[in-house]
C-alpha cells in the first residue's frame, strides 16, 4: 500500500498516558511510511460527550474540554511525549507531521467521530493494559478497540503489548 491511497488525509491514534510506547511508535511509523499526516488524540473520560451533529457549532463544542491546570499539564506531557517519537523518527532519516487533539467523553465514540470528522482511512489504538483492574474497566467500560471495529466502517488497527505474558507477573 502506499501514501497514494491516503490522499493526505491523517491518520488517527488514540494516545493515553502512560500507555504502552508501542502504540505511539507503530502509528508514527506507519504514517511517516504512508507519508501521511497523524492526529494523535487524548479523550478525557471524565467529561461527557453531548450528542454530536457537525451541522450545529454548540454540540461540537461539547468535544473540547474546558482548559485547566490539570489538563494542561497532561496534553503538554503527551505532547512532549508525541515530539519526542517524531524526533527519533526524524534521526532515522523519516518526516512526520502531526497534530494534537484534546476530546471528552467515551474514548471509542469520540475518536470515531473524530475519525470521521477528518475522513480518517484507519484508527489505531492499543490493546488494554494485563492486570486485574484493567479487566474489570473493559469488562464495565468495554473495549475501544472491539466498539470501534464493530459500530463504524473504518479499519481499525489495533497494536498488542508486545511483553510476553509469562514476563507480565511479579
Amino acid at each position: 500500500m502506499t501514501g497514494e491511497y491516503f490522499n493526505g488525509t491523517p491518520l488517527l491514534v488514540g494516545i493515553m498516558p502512560k500507555q504502552h510506547p508501542e502504540v505511539l511508535q507503530t502509528a508514527a511509523t506507519l504514517a511517516a511510511r504512508l507519508g501521511t499526516p497523524l492526529v494523535c488524540a487524548y479523550v478525557d473520560e471524565a467529561s461527557y460527550l453531548v450528542e454530536w451533529d457537525p451541522a450545529r457549532s454548540a454540540h461540537r463544542l461539547s468535544r473540547d474540554p474546558h482548559a485547566n491546570d490539570d489538563m494542561l499539564a497532561l496534553t503538554t506531557e503527551l505532547k512532549e511525549h508525541v515530539q519526542a517519537v517524531v524526533d527519533k523518527l526524524a534521526s532515522e532519516g523519516a518526516s512526520l507531521d502531526w497534530s494534537f487533539r484534546t476530546l471528552t467523553g467515551d474514548p471509542a465514540r469520540a475518536l470515531g467521530q473524530v475519525a470521521a470528522e477528518l475522513d480518517a482511512p484507519i484508527i489505531i489504538v492499543g490493546t488494554s493494559e494485563r492486570g486485574f483492574s484493567h479487566r474489570l474497566s473493559e469488562a464495565l467500560n468495554g473495549s475501544v478497540g472491539a466498539w470501534l471495529s464493530h459500530h463504524q466502517s473504518r479499519p481499525v488497527l489495533v497494536v498488542p503489548y508486545r511483553k510476553p505474558a509469562h514476563e507480565d507477573r511479579p
